[in-house]
């Protein structure tokens, strides 16, 4: 997934949703002054600056605002430009951060693109893999390879690597190291089946362990009232308009034929084939126009996003959703409506014979550049050096610097992360169970634990933490997770590089291809259409695409660590 394409855009609002979410429910902090921010008088943090003592140097950033407004509410007396982030920064580093212009929303995708068209950049700006290139191609960008190398601490390459080496690949360009990825988790992106265990008992049904034991449940939650209204009004499967969205999209169930429409995949000879043109995706589409047909799947599925979606769960009407370890905080509406209503997670399901691969599309699409010519390149790899120490290093501030319980880490310009850091604390979570000694639990762990506890303790505040029981008790999403990993069920993206030429041409028409096809084949066009589209995806760009992607994995991909 390193390309990214306008159905990306909802999926990316609603995982900052998501991360806003987490850390406003994250409790066990007291709310820290402003004052409060930095380490104490003689603490350096390690990577602190060389030049601290001396007359700060600036940097320069852009920034989409649209959130901020609110969350500077809850850090009275910090702004944008002066807050815990900004101050220690300047403190520990020696670095001042300055903007020179922020804005919302469309707006400011609409003024980067002015902005990266005429080459007036700040001195770090936040660009996509096919923006990357263009700076790259017009020499407006530093290569920062020994910047990295030489002032990248070892927490920072520790952390950064956790994703392996493709985060760091993608950034490359002609072998140069254009900009510094900020790498997300792939690892996040692995799929469960969400399935309502009232509905289960009502009907005196097991939960699923094949394909087609899932089958037989969504037929019987459509055709057998299991909601007990006498009425024929629910549907088994809950699906969205944009069918790759993270929470009622179709990834996992096509994993449940061996199809992984979004990734670039090996095939018996070692050569990379796009799996969305693969055989196994026939069989998946032909499946869902079945359940369509016979109203398992919403009529006006094709009209409704994932907002729609959500509120026809929540009232009661659908019983089976595939979806991140997230989605229990986006089905927690449901128990809202309806406190009777009980939803698990459980592994993706295979047709007889499958144990299904997780698909964990490529998911860093994001790069700080740094502007040709800035004097001080190794400022950014300083910020994230220091961003990462005190949210997760040994002198970490967990309750000033990430969460008081409000989400202070989005203060900062750059925001790195561990991007195994919530299975790492599920671990945590999971030995203080097994162990009874909670010692073992850190910042993350404590935090995450506190909501469990009020969710068991069955008082008046349970609801704050039944998603966080579901994602993080002992057969939550993370629970599955783990095993998964144990496994060797994660399957990753095997393209990783920047965009080819000619998927900067074309990918847009291909994606709409492929997505216009699926769609009009669950709705009931013929199942032919799909041979249809394979030969036309090769002829309007595939086949370019895949011999460049080929090119690229002789070259590099070959030697990726995962």
């Amino acid at each position: 997934m390193t390309r990214m394409n306008s159905g990306a855009k909802p999926f990316l609002a609603i995982l900052f949703s998501i991360a806003l979410l987490s850390s406003c429910f994250q409790g066990g902090g007291s709310s820290l002054t402003p004052n409060s921010s930095g380490s104490q008088a003689g603490e350096r943090s390690p990577g602190a600056a060389l030049n601290a003592d001396r007359q700060p140097i600036a940097l320069t950033f852009v920034r989409e605002t649209t959130d901020l407004d609110h969350l500077l509410k809850q850090f009275p007396g910090e702004t944008l430009e002066d807050n815990r982030w900004t101050r220690i920064y300047e403190q520990e580093l020696g670095i001042r951060i300055k903007y020179d212009w922020t804005a919302k929303g469309d707006q400011y995708r609409q003024k980067l693109g002015i902005s990266l068209a005429t080459g007036n950049i700040p001195d770090v700006v936040r660009v996509d893999s096919q923006q990357l290139r263009e700076l790259s191609n017009a020499g407006l960008i530093q290569d920062l390879s020994e910047v990295y190398a030489e002032y990248a601490s070892p927490f920072t390459k520790q952390v950064l690597s956790q994703e392996g080496s493709g985060p760091f690949e993608a950034a490359k360009i002609d072998g140069k190291l254009a900009g510094i990825p900020e790498t997300s988790s792939s690892i996040e992106g692995a799929q469960y089946v969400w399935v309502r265990t009232d509905w289960l008992d009502t009907l005196g049904l097991q939960p699923p362990r094949t394909m087609e034991e899932l089958l037989a449940i969504s037929k019987a939650f459509t055709e057998d009232d299991p909601d007990r209204n006498g009425m024929k009004d629910t549907h088994g499967l809950a699906i969205t308009n944009y069918i790759w969205d993270p929470v009622a999209g179709l990834m996992g169930f096509m994993a449940g034929y061996g199809a992984y429409p979004r990734l670039w995949l090996k095939d018996d000879s070692g050569r990379l084939v796009f799996g969305g043109i693969q055989p196994e995706v026939k069989a998946a589409l032909r499946t869902l126009q079945e359940m369509y047909r016979s109203g398992q799947i919403d009529g006006e599925f094709a009209m409704k996003d994932g907002a729609k979606v959500k509120n026809d769960t929540a009232n009661g009407k659908i019983g089976i959703v595939y979806g991140e370890q997230w989605s229990s905080f986006w089905l927690g509406l449901s128990r809202e409506r309806n406190p009777k209503a009980d939803w698990q997670a459980y592994p993706i399901v295979g047709i007889a014979g499958l144990t299904p691969q997780v698909p964990l599309p490529f998911s860093t699409n994001q790069y700080l550049a740094v502007r040709k010519g800035y004097a001080h390149p190794e400022a950014i790899v300083k910020l994230i050096n220091l961003h990462l120490e005190k949210n997760w290093g040994a002198t970490a501030e967990y309750e000033t610097y990430y969460s008081t319980p409000y989400p202070a880490w989005q203060l900062s310009p750059v925001t790195p992360f561990p991007p195994k850091k919530n299975l790492e604390a599920y671990l945590q979570l999971a030995e203080a169970r097994r162990t009874g000694n909670k010692s073992v639990l850190r910042d993350e762990a404590k935090a995450i634990q506190k909501n469990i506890d009020l969710y068991l303790a069955g008082g008046p505040d349970k609801e704050t933490g039944w998603g966080w029981e579901r994602t993080y008790g002992p057969s939550g999403a993370f629970a599955i997770l783990d095993q998964y990993e144990r496994n060797g069920r994660l399957l990753y993206e095997n393209f990783v590089g920047g965009p080819t030429k000619t998927m900067i041409e074309k990918q847009s028409i291909l994606n709409n291809l492929l997505y216009d096809t699926y769609i009009n084949i669950i709705l009931g066009n013929p199942i032919a259409d799909f041979d249809r589209f394979v030969e036309e995806w090769r002829r309007l760009g595939g086949d370019k695409i895949t011999a460049e992607v080929n090119e690229w994995y002789i070259g590099r991909g070959r030697n990726l660590k995962e």
